[in-house]
């Protein structure tokens, strides 16, 4: 391990060198990016599968990466925030053990790379995890300081009282969106909670698009789950007029 203070100065420094009006999850995730050499990194809370929020992505990558772990419901991040310990993941386009279709569908999409999940834990309660990725090499600093930023990357978002209200809209109003469509679902089909979102990430899944997307059709009732009744033909089929030229 390195020592803490020094490690520490130098993500104090890229905080205090980022722009002044950029919302403080932005600039600490950018912080910790650089300060572990990684391409890229995201910062979510509450990583569990029906509540993880994503506060800031560095890059189209990251953002990409945890799109995946929300309409699939598996992933490196989600497996850290529920085990409370940094998982490390290759993505190569081949399925692994841990996480077969995330692994596969990554590896497709962006190419092979590691992913590193470390839970912030500030106080020892996990409440969100930090995503990180490499395509080649490996990180700046060891698991151990990883672990030390990403608690006092936590404990930074905890004291500032205004970091909610920063953090990306989109990334609110999504969340609003898929739990507004969930209910939507749940009322149609009067399934419990978790089939519904489960329904939700099947149709992001095969739209190739995020569960933010699909919540959005869903709310604005442009994708519909209430199965019409049985012998009624939906409104849109035209009436079937074969039979016109055998009347007498």
């Amino acid at each position: 391990m390195s020592d803490r203070g020094t490690v520490l100065a130098q993500l104090a420094r890229l905080i205090a060198a980022a722009p002044v009006d950029e919302p403080l999850p932005v600039r600490l995730c950018r912080a910790y990016v650089e300060v572990l050499g990684a391409d890229g990194g995201a910062i979510t809370l509450a990583s569990t599968t029906s509540q993880r929020l994503t506060l800031s992505t560095s890059n189209g990558v990251s953002a990409q990466l945890e799109d995946l772990q929300d309409v699939l419901g598996e992933g490196p991040g989600q497996d850290a925030y529920s085990s409370g310990n940094p998982v490390v993941t290759e993505v190569d386009g081949f399925s692994d053990r841990s996480f077969p279709m995330f692994s596969e569908l990554a590896g497709a999409l962006t190419g092979p790379l590691t992913v590193w999940a470390i839970p912030m834990q500030p106080g020892g309660t996990t409440i969100g995890v930090i995503t990180l990725y490499l395509r080649s090499g490996a990180l700046a600093y060891d698991l151990d300081d990883a672990q030390f930023l990403a608690d006092s990357v936590a404990a930074a978002l905890l004291d500032d009282p205004s970091a909610h209200s920063l953090a990306p809209i989109s990334g609110w109003s999504d969340r609003a969106r898929v739990h507004q469509a969930t209910g939507m679902i749940v009322a149609q089909l009067s399934v419990e909670t978790e089939d519904a979102l489960a329904i939700l990430r099947a149709h992001a899944f095969a739209e190739g698009t995020n569960l933010g997307a699909i919540a959005t059709e869903v709310v604005e009732r442009r994708i519909a789950f209430t199965p019409a009744p049985m012998g009624v033909t939906p409104i849109d089929t035209p009436p079937d007029d074969s039979t016109k030229g055998d009347e007498p």
